[in-house]
């Protein structure tokens, strides 16, 4: 359908949230001849809670076709491999990422703050500075009608202390929530669904620079089910003096509560930004040292750690209600396993504007919301489920039972096709296969350059001017924003969450 035919310019849309699934969305619809966009997000200042973030090859390809692979390139690393071991650094089996993999797109890993950061300032370069508006928490809402034309009214006051905010009421052809995990129109839509449910799991999370291992962009999980250690860079190598550093996210997992235990509560909520003692999980990795990576020193040279209860919920019925919808976190929150959530949202946003553009009025809003859901909510929902039964992190868990004092080679005990068919099942779930990905690539390939969409300035290698002790790389100033910005060890500017 052509898109002068389309309601493109005309529908007034806000996006509640601006976290990676808001600000893609923001950038997509943009992109797609949607201009009067406004961004609503609850905290005071930009913040992103979390260290190290994965974006898949069918992710990464909506981020090309926007315009940001080079500051993907700058900013993150492109990953070479997946290596999995047994909790004795016995390896299972290891898969080529990306591009060695044959993919004609990356896939990044990358520091969760700096992704969010970059979309912010390529929604201010397209949109505007003014499309962002910061301390509007969601209150309530309503769908009316004026002048015969449905819309969706939405009322924010100021988080902390709940006065009206500065606009204290809006109205949008379209409200798209993406407002996480704790999502405030998912509350209402859902009154009775309570909260989050918990996987009986800890994570500690922490970074640390340090010396490269292995190719300098390969991941790593080791363990199985109930105790887990992961790490990967998530900074491009640096030379500083004579020696190679690069950031590593660490993430340790340990089970705190039965399996079996019926109670899905999740541990009171702690606070994001203080850190916790490592003595509450350190003893429990002691004797894990493999060859190229010694756990228990990097958990003790880690500065700060910081924990979040493993959760999700369970897949709703329906997203879309009317002129609004849900997206990402706030739709489909998943436990992190298998690098899919911050995919999955991108996904998310590349769907709902294919079927926008299908709208010749404003009144098929409500229509192309449920093609939307339609083909999203089950693909999603399969990677909920999939992702508590392990996902690809089962062969560790095939391995830890069969053979859980340790093993010589892993095809005693697995043999090579099931191990390699674990993996294969799971891409084919999350929607990111080698030829599906590349046809894909092949089809969108000029987009950007097609509508003049580049990488913010600040974002690109010859402007990323700035290192701050961590080793994270900042943005240098520019033109909207002359302060530097610099990330902190938790991978959040200094910020109430």
């Amino acid at each position: 359908m052509a898109k002068e035919a389309s309601i493109t310019r005309n529908a007034s849309i806000a996006i509640v949230g601006a976290g990676v699934g808001g600000l893609v969305t923001a950038l997509q619809l943009h992109a797609n001849g949607f201009h009067n966009i406004q961004l609503f997000e609850a905290a005071s200042k930009v913040t992103s809670l979390g260290v190290g973030i994965n974006v898949q090859p069918h992710a990464v390809l909506v981020l090309r076709n926007l315009g940001l692979l080079d500051a993907l390139k700058s900013t993150g690393v492109e990953t070479q491999e997946l290596n999995y071991y047994d909790q004795y650094g016995n390896p299972i089996i290891s898969e080529p990422r990306g591009l060695f993999a044959g993919y004609k797109v990356p896939q990044f890993s990358i520091h969760r703050g700096h992704l969010q950061l970059l979309l912010l300032e390529a929604v201010k370069e397209r949109l505007g500075s003014e499309s962002v508006l910061l301390n509007h928490s969601l209150d309530s809402y309503e769908q009316v009608t004026n002048d015969d034309a449905e819309k969706v009214r939405l009322r924010f006051v100021q988080k902390k202390t709940q006065e009206p905010a500065a606009v204290p009421q809006f109205e949008a052809d379209l409200v798209v929530a993406a407002d996480g995990i704790n999502s405030t129109v998912r509350r209402i839509l859902y009154p009775e669904e309570g909260p989050a449910h918990f996987s009986g799991r800890l994570l500690w999370r922490g970074c640390l620079e340090r010396e490269p291992y292995l190719t300098g962009a390969s991941m790593i999980w080791s363990g199985h089910a109930n105790q887990k250690f992961i790490a990967y860079p998530i900074a491009p190598v640096s030379t500083k003096g004579n020696k190679q550093k690069t950031l590593i996210n660490w993430i340790a997992e340990l089970r705190v509560r039965d399996e079996n235990d019926p109670d899905t509560t999740p541990p009171e909520k702690p606070d994001w930004t203080i850190s916790v003692p490592k003595e509450k999980f350190s003893k429990a990795f002691e004797k894990w040292t493999f060859g190229f990576l010694n756990v228990p020193e990097l958990i003790e040279k880690t500065e700060k750690v910081y924990e979040f209860p493993m959760c999700d919920r369970n897949p709703v019925e329906r997203w879309s209600f009317g002129h609004l919808t849900l997206l990402g976190d706030a739709a489909h929150p998943m436990y992190p396993i298998g690098s899919n959530g911050a995919s999955q949202a991108i996904l998310d946003s590349a769907s709902l504007t294919k079927y926008l553009l299908k709208c010749m009025k404003l009144s098929d809003i409500p229509e192309a919301l449920q093609e939307y859901q339609n083909e999203r909510l089950p693909a999603t929902s399969r990677i909920v489920n999939a992702n508590r039964g392990n996902g690809p992190d089962h062969v560790m868990q095939i391995a830890h039972e069969r053979a859980p004092n340790g093993f010589k080679h892993i095809n005693d005990i697995i043999p090579q096709e099931e191990l390699e068919t674990i993996g294969s099942v799971y891409k084919n779930i999350a929607g990111f296969e080698v030829k599906k990905v590349n046809a894909m690539a092949e089809q969108s390939e000029g987009t950007a350059d097609r509508l003049g969409l580049k990488s913010p300035r600040a974002w690109t290698a010859k402007n990323v001017d700035k290192v701050v002790p961590n080793g994270v790389q900042a943005t240098g100033p520019t033109e909207a924003n002359p302060v530097n910005t610099a990330i902190a060890i938790n991978g959040s500017i200094v910020a109430d969450p």
